[in-house]
């Protein structure tokens, strides 16, 4: 799939291809639509039938749920290394930016002044400074989220069938408890987030924006003072619990005329998925794990009111209530991502000063408050998190007739780890004086995925089958990263 997005930025203004008028993606019209994609993927599935799946994918090979789950924390746009993990402080202006740099809790390693609470507790994070990007691009933004440098939509038609590593590890490793769904993603756009690909519709994330009220900020990051509906939930006119219960006990009826020839006890499977099906709308684990209200008022504040901080509340909410496989699209705008900065020219992007400068201290409360508070909760032993975008930023400042932009470089971009009981407190690999280049140990998508799955204990030798019938494999060329086990 290709998507109407300017491909190189190379002029004009940023949002010259974003056709403001045009639906994309998937349109909810009605709550009944919501609820059928919110609980069935997008694909149609009822949700007896979508339990049903991936009941059959675990008598297949999938493993039981472990208690381990991932955060992905998607940085929508490609955030700047230069900036945030990887500042070169002794370079010329133009190179360095305009931010100067704090000391960490790791003698000798120096981050972003702006990343100060991440900075004091660095012991606690893996910081990756090597990433190899190339391949990478955005809208869609699918390499790094699937492991697969493949998955790049504007070179490779088939990049929209590679499976998310979160539907991965929602087949083969599922969800930590029954009532609840394994991968679920708050999302911006559906060009910033991969899906399940060959896998089909039931390996879809759960879209959490359909089942909770969270505020609505527009595209610049403001927040309007309207609410999310969170109507998911609620039950479509004319139907409440008693007819859910009167609708399965006659459904129940007219099975009972074939029972007797099922020889293989698939009507009494089939009954167990129709009452996973009632209990997750009904039963109120789900319900209960979504409906941010039922937070403490101190716990609210302490993750602050921003819509980020809310969705990353929740997370920690959904992981306790046992989903293995949570991404926040970390975005405002629905083009190519609120990390994009261009240039101060180029709104709503903004450059590094106007545009990164008030995305990293927000970054930086939201990181550092999830990762204690699961640390608190005795969660972090069993929870990695990871924050990343889809490639760095341009070594030299100044691009697109702007004074302090940067552009897309995926030569190395930086990320970041905690938690999941690997080994942190630590920098993997090293940039060339400039920041543009790797100069040790460079760490590609496929790494990452053997990493994830190594973490969840999905063997590194699992394939799916692709439309054809094909075997792909899950990593292609990759290794688990050592310095974390």
């Amino acid at each position: 799939m290709f998507f109407g997005h300017h491909a190189q930025h190379t002029s004009g203004h940023a949002f010259g291809s974003f056709h403001g008028r045009t639906r994309e993606g998937l349109m909810m019209l009605n709550r009944r639509g919501m609820l059928k994609a919110g609980l069935a993927g997008v694909g149609g599935l009822t949700l007896p039938d979508l339990l049903k799946a991936r009941a059959n994918a675990t008598q297949t090979g999938a493993s039981v749920g472990s208690g381990k789950s991932l955060v992905l924390l998607w940085m929508a746009g490609g955030p700047s290394q230069l900036d945030s993990w990887d500042p070169k402080p002794e370079r010329p202006y133009m190179n360095r930016g305009p931010f100067g740099v704090t000391q960490t809790k790791l003698p000798g390693v120096q981050i972003c002044e702006h990343l100060p609470k991440q900075a004091a507790m660095l012991d606690k994070f893996t910081i990756i400074r090597s990433v190899d990007a190339r391949g990478s691009n955005h809208e869609p933004n699918k390499v790094f989220q699937t492991g697969n440098v493949l998955a790049e939509g504007r070179t490779n038609r088939e990049a929209e069938l590679y499976p998310a590593i979160g539907s991965l590890v929602a087949k083969h490793h599922g969800a930590n408890h029954p009532a609840m769904p394994p991968y679920v993603a708050f999302m911006k756009s559906r060009s910033h987030l991969a899906f399940g690909g060959y896998l089909g519709k039931a390996y879809d994330p759960f879209l959490a924006g359909l089942a909770t009220k969270l505020p609505v900020y527009d595209l610049v990051g403001n927040d309007t003072g309207s609410m999310t509906n969170a109507d998911l939930f609620r039950m479509p006119d004319g139907l409440n619990e008693p007819r859910i219960f009167e609708r399965q006990s006659l459904m129940q009826q007219f099975d009972h005329l074939r029972r007797d020839l099922d020889q293989g006890g698939s009507m009494e499977a089939l009954d167990s998925y129709s009452q996973q099906a009632r209990n997750m709308l009904l039963g109120g684990r789900a319900q209960k794990a979504f409906d941010i209200d039922s937070e403490p008022a101190s716990v609210r504040e302490r993750y602050g009111k921003h819509l980020w901080c809310q969705q990353l509340l929740l997370a920690r909410r959904l992981v306790e209530a046992g989903v293995s496989f949570v991404t926040l699209d970390l975005s405002y705008q629905s083009a190519s991502g609120t990390w994009d900065t261009h240039g101060d020219n180029i709104p709503p992007y903004g450059g590094i000063s106007k545009g990164l400068g008030p995305l990293l201290p927000l970054f930086d409360h939201l990181l550092t408050t999830f990762v204690s508070d699961l640390e608190e909760r005795g969660l972090l032993e069993n929870t990695l998190v990871v924050a990343m975008g889809e490639f760095g930023r341009t070594p030299q400042m100044g691009t697109q007739d702007s004074t302090d932009g940067r552009n897309h470089w995926t030569d190395v971009m930086s990320m970041c780890m905690a938690g999941g009981g690997l080994r942190h407190g630590q920098v993997i690999g090293a940039t060339e004086p400039d920041g543009g280049h790797i100069a040790l140990r460079p760490v590609r998508p496929a790494d990452l995925a053997a990493t994830i799955y190594r973490y969840f204990g999905v063997p590194l030798d699992t394939a799916y089958l692709d439309n054809k019938g094909r075997p792909r494999p899950i990593v292609e060329n990759g290794t688990p990263l050592r310095e974390l086990f």
